[in-house]
């Protein structure tokens, strides 16, 4: 089932999540969700407070980049109560985007190796590593469920001449080609909307 991803603006997306069990009723169910939401979206990540649960999960499928990196012909993957426990090597700027955050694509600088380690959806415990774009795509997710967005780590100026964009998004003033729940506004009833670009 597609689920609504949560826009800008909505707090569930700056709350630091909480770890999970993997025996939690449904958790199947929610990953599979997620996976149709991301597909829908044509995302190559998705982390669960984005589909409005502030959980420890993410899920990823690095394919669409396998032109660029081969081995992430086969990068999909299910991150459960992850922790990077180092991250290492020279900053890189690469262009990025968030489907919480639409139409708005910025160059951000991260360190270009992570060390993490996490439950697969199996309960099975990982230790890994991971370089290049595979380690861009975990920053981004594991910054969601720290409560952190990509905007975070542009400059002050930068991030005031986004203002208005980022205020369009959290109204709902945006055009998607999938379904968007956007913050509920004081005295009104949230919106959920879907808009054809």
């Amino acid at each position: 089932m597609k689920l609504p991803i949560i826009a800008y603006g909505d707090p569930i997306l700056r709350k630091k999540a909480v770890d999970i069990s993997t025996d939690l009723p449904d958790l199947d169910t929610t990953i599979s969700n997620m996976f149709e939401t991301m597909y829908a979206a044509h995302g190559v990540g998705l982390a669960a407070p984005q589909v409005g649960l502030s959980i420890r999960l993410f899920i990823v499928d690095g394919r669409p980049f396998a032109e660029d990196e081969k081995e992430l012909a086969d990068f999909k993957k299910v991150f459960i109560n992850p922790q990077i426990l180092e991250e290492s090597g020279d900053e890189w700027t690469f262009n990025e985007g968030c489907l919480s955050i639409p139409d708005i694509r910025e160059d951000i600088r991260r360190q270009q190796k992570i060390h993490i380690a996490y439950l697969d959806e199996k309960g099975q415990a990982h230790e890994e590593t991971y370089t290049g774009l595979a380690a861009r795509i975990i920053q981004h997710e594991y910054d969601h469920i720290e409560g952190k967005l990509f905007i975070d780590k542009l400059s002050p100026l930068r991030k005031t001449m986004l203002k208005n964009k980022l205020d369009s998004i959290s109204k709902g003033f945006i055009k998607v080609d999938y379904k968007m729940k956007f913050p509920i506004s004081k005295g009104s009833p949230g919106k959920m909307r879907k808009k054809k670009r």
